[in-house]
């Protein structure tokens, strides 16, 4: 499938805008997303919250979203994702702080990273305008967190308990760290992530269930 290999990012632009907006990508503060599916075979629940929080981060500042993963309930994992959005409608991805949690206790901050700490740069996390074979590398902080995504469709055909589309962005999505393991992931405009799932090296499966404004 896709050549494990990807660029890296792209210098950080100088002009960056207060909101994420981007069609494929929309953060607006307030709006949360639960996501519903299996996880390493367990039943699974994710909920991202779109605060209204702001972390300056090599200048930028970024909108914080508040990620927790819930595996038969109890909370598994919970995160801090940093994202904005340049003036020409690119959405960067500045980093984020995990903690895995085993009965409430954290057991590990791996994956952990943050553009301009360790060299770790920003990358590009959805294009202003995507097209079919682009290859963009989302998290460059070597040796931690080095996902890459391509686009593979712009008119995919996605059924999931929230919507249903018939022109939804489909993209492939590998890390560098993990090469045996390939995820697609669909996003329909105006919503955004919609379904994720592992279609090599696992089974994993998250669809969206409801969004909340």
């Amino acid at each position: 499938s896709s050549a494990l290999s990807c660029p890296k990012p792209p210098a950080l632009p100088d002009q960056f805008v207060a909101t994420v907006d981007n069609p494929y990508f929309p953060l607006t503060p307030g709006t949360s997303f639960t996501y519903k599916g299996k996880l390493e075979g367990e039943p699974a629940t994710d909920v991202l919250a779109v605060t209204d929080g702001t972390k300056v981060i090599l200048g930028v500042a970024t909108t914080v979203v508040h990620d927790q993963v819930f595996v038969k309930g109890k909370l598994v994992e919970d995160t801090l994702d940093w994202y904005a959005q340049d003036a020409e409608g690119n959405v960067w991805y500045f980093g984020e702080d995990t903690r895995e949690l085993e009965n409430g206790q954290v057991v590990s901050t791996e994956g952990s990273w943050e553009a301009g700490v360790d060299n770790a740069r920003a990358g590009i996390f959805m294009p202003a305008d995507p097209r079919v074979g682009q290859v963009f590398k989302q998290e460059d902080a070597k040796n931690v967190a080095e996902d890459c995504t391509s686009i593979s469709d712009l008119n995919a055909s996605v059924k999931t308990p929230f919507v249903s589309s018939n022109g939804a962005l489909k993209t492939e999505e590998f890390s560098l760290l993990e090469p045996g393991v390939l995820d697609n992931k669909y996003y329909v405009r105006n919503v955004g992530l919609v379904r994720e799932q592992t279609i090599q090296g696992g089974s994993d499966i998250l669809e969206l269930v409801s969004v909340k404004k």
